[in-house]
């Protein structure tokens, strides 16, 4: 079975702040997306992973990401689009057409692991459709012009995340609903994408921390946790 990991790194990070993107920038000695491409290397069931970044770090990405670590799954640094989906369209087209299942990821979550990556693998074959999501432990209230409206019940309630794994023609098919206008609302994810064309997706929650890095207190968090891991 051949599965490939497209790993989305083109934003601006415009709420991180600075003049290099976050997905860039040095945590625990190293770039912050080479920790992130390192988790899917090291899952043997990964055949080929896309990186989509930002036309002016095409060649960053290979000098300073890539190469310097070994990466040899990566076959394509492809680049981003306008917004998100079209930037994952982008990658999901530079896989082989071989490909049979594809975990779509945020290259600025460098925590999750390939053991996790490999569960919600393991749910999306059997699925074809399955995300990594953990519950929601506020309290979620619904609001309008600064007034609280309703509250929520947490306890049907979850925080997607990614890698998202779907069967690459299923995605690949919403992808291209998306493109020729089937959707009234631009989804916020993939598996809205799935979800809206009438599929289920299996939640899997993580067995550790997956936190997705915007701040700068997030990248503090992201550099203890990868330097307590490296001293094992």
């Amino acid at each position: 079975m051949k599965v490939g990991a497209v790993i989305v790194a083109a934003g601006s990070s415009v709420r991180f702040g600075g003049d290099v993107p976050k997905q860039f920038r040095e945590v625990c000695g190293r770039p912050l997306l080479s920790w992130t491409i390192s988790n899917f290397q090291q899952l043997k069931r990964i055949s080929q992973i896309i990186i989509v970044v930002g036309e002016e770090y095409l060649l960053h990405v290979a000098e300073k990401v890539v190469n310097p670590f070994g990466f040899d799954k990566v076959t394509n640094i492809v680049k981003g689009g306008a917004t998100r989906q079209e930037s994952v369209n982008r990658g999901l087209n530079a896989l082989s057409i071989s490909t049979e299942y594809v975990a779509i990821h945020d290259g600025a979550r460098p925590l999750i692991s390939p053991n996790d990556i490999g569960r919600v693998l393991d749910v999306a074959i059997k699925e074809r459709a399955a995300i990594i999501a953990i519950p929601i432990a506020d309290t979620v209230k619904r609001a309008a012009d600064g007034y609280i409206i309703a509250t929520l019940d947490r306890a049907r309630l979850y925080g997607a995340q990614t890698p998202q794994v779907f069967q690459y023609d299923l995605i690949m098919e919403a992808h291209n609903a998306l493109a020729a206008g089937e959707f009234e609302e631009v989804p916020t994810d993939d598996a809205q994408l799935i979800e809206a064309r009438g599929f289920k997706v299996r939640l899997v929650e993580p067995t550790g921390i997956n936190i997705k890095v915007t701040t700068r207190d997030d990248m503090d968090i992201v550099d203890a946790i990868l330097r307590r891991r490296e001293n094992g």
